[in-house]
């Protein structure tokens, strides 16, 4: 096989390192450039592809840009060096091209092009948008033209390669499938300049590339610039070996530098251990052993067989993460058949979600030798640029694993989890842009993710649940929470332009909801799926809060309430005053029938529905958040919240709102003594964050909803957030709570804000320092003091 990674291989693909300026002609003039696929093939059915393109240059060139493209996905080699893959995940009507610089990988003399493209078929992933088959390549100029894609690229169908679905009977998986080679019918080394494909096809030419822009009738993709920059790519090398049956592997083997032989005619079975979760190509190097089955199988974690099960996969008994004795192994796995050479390589089409590996190997009548194994990590190119420190040390290990559990979730997309689903939901998404503008300050993901949620609009007004997808589903309440990530944005992203052009969208959605709304502003037997949170207590089902026989919910009612607050903010400062005075009418009705309706007088709560016969933390929280109850009433309820046990629990996702509200309440000092889910997760061994709060059975072991400490830790313990649009102005009220000392970094558009406080002789001694041309405040007790751009000093009493 190419030299698809090698050790030497940097960071980032170099591709990545800078940002290419597109020409003029390539955003708006038809490509001259055509989609192609192989001669024969059925368009829309499982299959691998081969193209080659070479040619020759009379010197090496300073630059040569090219645009590539490809449905299903691709992976493009120049001269046998991996270059890129793609595209950016989209839909038809905004399928992402991506624009690279080649000219590093370029020669004196002949080139070579080569890409491989595939279409999963009916196994693609539910984040999979397709057309059918293609690959496409446009040069940027007349120069760089020699390589538009044509039918004088060479290609050939690849019959080495079959699906292979995932060994997961008993649980929603929407991630595709994986693969089944045969390597002796792949075609070795066929990325190499020296490689002869005389005998391949002349590609089979459909119709010229359609930038979105352009003024022409468009059959298949709508071309639009890639926005996000390309993945990280690093190698990340195995950490143990934990199990092997059959052999006795060196632990040098995890260094790369002591080949593992396996005798003719053997079973062998090694289990690896990344000792974190990780996203990954895995990338297997191994010769000889003609025929041999080898066998990859990638776990979030292992399994406990339970005796008196019948199938022990329908216990999803997972106990503490790092123990291994009595569990086994199951799920996503690849199957490779060795074709006997030497330095035979194979690594994925896509990139796998694993901390245990188990490799099983069945030799025929020739021994195997197993070069190497290891994994490069792959994921949004995000960088830590926030700091804390506190006298409680715990604090840091809740930052690594919700940092990580953020970085696996986020790839072209952000996802709800990397093993079993891969797709970007608004209710996950709004929590994961907020850990990235805390802790890298980077929001490209954050803008293309509601612009990704925007582009799935219906006629109906509501937007999908996640998007992109192949299979429609429709979640409102995530509609309106989008409402309140274009609000967040708003407030933390200079980007007035940009919110408003989302107002329509706004807009539709809130004309969506007033359609159901009775005379007195509650909604009234609102259609679809119209989850909450995952609660499991009467009244609850499938995540939706309880409704009464009317068709009425408080849940409902306070989740319309938070989105029209957020879009009158929005229309009140870069809207239009006739929407912003229609939802202030709004507002102001909902608060009072939700507190006529809902209110319980002998328990003073606000109960889900008018019956007052379910309670829970989530409709008494948002009551909070939107201002349906304030001052000391609020306050009071928040004790109530935390104190009474009859109320239905939040879970680990609607935590970040729950927390919020008892901040808002009063109750922020308290913070640090909410964190008791995440030191579970810890106490299990898990390194990401578990989708539920049930660790034994959670399903997805990597969801970063649950990373909202990311968040509060910097905004509710250093008390750091914005206060006006785009963070021109700063609010800055610590909550310390027990802590002696604590102080923190996160970025902001204009560079740094930094927050220090030390106890001393019961006075806390304070330093903040704000960028220049940024004000704002320090609210101490409920006392403000005005900050200054720069360094402000502060002593106040405990």
């Amino acid at each position: 096989m190419h030299k698809l990674f090698s050790t030497l291989i940097v960071l980032l693909f170099y591709a990545a390192g800078s940002s290419q300026t597109i020409s003029y002609n390539i955003l708006t003039k038809l490509w001259n450039a055509k989609w192609i696929d192989v001669p024969n093939s059925d368009p829309h059915a499982y299959g691998v592809y081969h193209f080659r393109k070479s040619f020759s240059l009379d010197d090496k060139p300073q630059h040569f840009i090219i645009h590539i493209s490809a449905d299903n996905r691709y992976k493009l080699f120049v001269n046998d060096s991996l270059v890129c893959f793609g595209p950016a995940k989209g839909d038809l009507y905004h399928w992402n091209f991506e624009t690279v610089d080649i000219a590093p990988y370029l020669i004196k003399g002949k080139n070579t092009l080569a890409a491989l493209a595939w279409n999963l078929g009916d196994d693609k992933p539910v984040w999979q948008i397709s057309y059918q088959t293609a690959f496409i390549l446009q040069g940027d100029t007349k120069t760089e033209e020699i390589l538009n894609t044509d039918t004088t690229w060479k290609c050939m169908y690849d019959s080495a390669y079959k699906p292979l679905q995932p060994q997961l009977i008993y649980t929603y998986y929407a991630a595709g499938a994986a693969e089944k080679i045969d390597m002796n019918y792949y075609p070795e080394n066929w990325t190499a300049v020296n490689y002869d494909d005389a005998s391949w096809l002349n590609a089979h030419e459909l119709f010229e590339g359609v930038p979105k822009n352009v003024n022409h009738w468009s059959t298949g993709w709508m071309l639009i610039p890639r926005s996000i920059p390309m993945m990280e790519l690093r190698q990340q090398r195995l950490h143990q070996i934990r199990k092997q049956q059959n052999i006795n592997a060196d632990e040098n083997f995890l260094q790369g530098n002591h080949p593992i032989k396996i005798p003719a005619n053997t079973m062998v079975h090694l289990l690896f251990d990344q000792s974190f979760e990780t996203t990954a190509f895995p990338v297997l190097h191994f010769s000889n052993g003609k025929n041999a089955d080898i066998n990859l199988t990638y776990a979030e974690a292992l399994y406990v067989n339970e005796a008196d099960s019948i199938d022990w996969r329908t216990q999803n008994q997972k106990g503490n993460r790092n123990e291994i004795e009595g569990k086994h192994i199951i799920g996503v796995k690849d199957e490779i058949i060795s074709n006997g050479n030497m330095q035979q390589t194979f690594t994925t089409l896509g990139f796998r979600t694993y901390r245990y590996i188990a490799l099983d190997v069945t030799t025929k009548d020739e021994a195997l030798t197993i070069n190497d194994l290891y994994g490069m990590y792959t994921g949004y190119p995000f960088k830590m640029n926030a700091t804390f420190v506190s006298s409680d040390t715990s604090l840091n290990k809740i930052l690594e694993v919700g940092w990580r559990t953020a970085r696996l979730d986020a790839q072209e997309t952000y996802t709800d989890c990397p093993y079993y689903e891969q797709l970007q939901y608004v209710g996950d998404t709004r929590i994961q842009a907020l850990v990235s503008l805390y802790n890298s300050g980077d929001a490209r993901l954050m803008c293309n993710a509601i612009n990704d949620i925007a582009y799935s609009t219906l006629a109906e007004g509501i937007t999908e649940s996640r998007y992109p997808h192949n299979i429609h589903q429709e979640i409102p309440t995530f509609s309106l929470i989008w409402i309140s990530m274009l609000h967040d944005y708003y407030m933390y992203v200079s980007d007035s332009n940009f919110i408003k052009d989302k107002l329509k969208i706004s807009r539709q959605i809130l004309s969506y909801f007033h359609q159901f709304q009775q005379g007195d502003g509650s909604i009234h037997n609102a259609p679809y799926w119209e989850f909450t949170d995952w609660v499991d207590a009467p009244g609850w089902d499938g995540g939706v809060a309880p409704i009464d026989n009317d068709g009425n919910s408080a849940l409902l009612d306070l989740q319309l309430l938070m989105a029209y607050e957020a879009a009158y903010d929005l229309e009140k400062n870069t809207g239009m005053n006739v929407y912003s005075n229609l939802y202030a009418a709004q507002i102001d009705q909902l608060k009072k029938i939700i507190q006529q309706k809902y209110w319980d007088n002998n328990k003073n709560l606000f109960s889900d529905t008018k019956e007052k016969r379910y309670y829970s933390q989530h409709a008494n929280a948002l009551a909070i958040i939107t201002g349906v109850i304030n001052g000391n009433d609020a306050l009071e309820l928040a004790r109530k919240i935390m104190n009474d046990s009859s109320l239905a629990k939040a879970s680990v996702y609607f935590s970040y709102y729950l927390y919020q509200a008892l901040t808002k309440a009063g109750f922020g000092d308290d913070y640090l003594n909410w964190l008791g889910i995440w030191k579970q997760n810890l106490a299990m061994g898990l390194t990401t964050w578990a989708e539920i709060d049930d660790l034994n059975r959670a399903r997805s072991d990597c969801h970063a909803w649950g990373s909202s400490p990311n968040i509060e830790l910097y905004r509710i313990v250093l008390g750091i957030n914005t206060d006006a649009q785009g963070f021109s102005k700063v609010r800055i009220e610590p909550h310390l709570g027990m802590l002696t000392n604590a102080s923190g970094t996160i970025p902001h558009p204009n560079g740094n804000i930094k927050a220090s406080y030390s106890l001393q002789n019961n006075k806390w001694t304070v330093n903040i320092i704000l960028p220049q041309t940024i004000t704002g405040k320090f609210i101490w007790k409920g006392k403000e003091y005005a900050l200054k751009s720069g360094e402000n000093k502060l002593v106040v009493e405990k």
